[in-house]
């Protein structure tokens, strides 16, 4: 007897073991997409990840947001991401210099724009053109932006103002955060009477309103390039990425005031 209940003891082990090894074999083929995106693209995305998630049966995406300067950083110092949405081509481009996407996997997702923005109740009046006096509209306070030298946004608006010959006059009056979202921040709560940040920023805030648009010439374009992560495993993330492109994650973007310059996929 003694001999059995041992055979019975292993068996019941084994199939324990079994019973483990599955679910956790599952967990491991349904684990979470992991996605670095720039702050501009929240509303929409979280939108998006939970539409995938539930037309899929997977996890949703965990989804880091910051300006695209600090998340190419991560990604460089080993941060791991499976997917790299940035706000512009420059930050796109560095990782790609570092061998550090699917080059295969890379696609220009969206456009956006530039506008100025007040708070809601502002009656601020500006129209944007050549040599306009942003300076006098900002009557001595600050205009909000992101950081000029590195966020996205922030270098976009820098450019405008200078093709437009407005920046010399407010250089010295700007009040630069570490990200768009941020900035609009600022100009949400009152603590800057105008700021730069994107058309969808604008439209995602209720607390501001926008009182000019940057002409799209006076600014490279802004092109939103997404690209899977080199060293990702995860089969999901291209299955997302399919998703982005697809007619679901069209209609949440453009809702949000994007523009799709991808053609659709199948993916939904």
């Amino acid at each position: 007897m003694t001999r059995i209940n041992r055979r019975l003891g292993a068996a019941a082990v084994a199939v324990l073991a079994g019973l483990v090894a599955a679910p956790l074999s599952a967990g491991a083929q349904s684990k979470e997409v992991v996605v670095f995106a720039a702050a501009s693209m929240k509303n929409a995305l979280d939108e998006i990840a939970a539409g995938w998630a539930k037309a899929s049966g997977k996890p949703a995406p965990k989804i880091s947001y910051a300006a695209s300067n600090t998340l190419a950083k991560q990604i460089e110092h080993g941060a791991p991401a499976d997917l790299f949405i940035s706000a512009d081509l420059d930050w796109m481009n560095f990782l790609a210099g570092k061998n550090l996407i699917k080059p295969d996997t890379r696609v220009n997702l969206l456009a956006n724009r530039i506008v100025l923005v007040a708070p809601k109740d502002s009656t601020a009046s500006v129209a944007i053109a050549p040599g306009f006096d942003l300076a006098k509209a900002l009557a001595g306070g600050k205009l909000a932006m992101g950081n000029v030298d590195a966020v996205p946004a922030g270098k976009y608006g820098k450019a405008a103002l200078e093709k437009l010959g407005a920046w010399n006059g407010v250089k010295d009056s700007i009040a630069q955060a570490e990200s768009v979202r941020a900035a609009l921040l600022l100009v949400s709560r009152g603590e800057a009477p105008l700021g730069v940040v994107y058309q969808t920023d604008a439209a995602a805030d209720p607390n501001v309103k926008i009182v000019g648009a940057f002409p799209e010439d006076t600014h490279p374009p802004i092109i939103y390039p997404v690209a899977v992560m080199k060293d990702s495993t995860n089969a999901d993330a291209a299955a997302f990425l399919s998703y982005l492109r697809g007619p679901a994650a069209r209609t949440a973007f453009e809702k949000q005031g994007f523009t799709v310059l991808v053609k659709p996929s199948s993916g939904s």
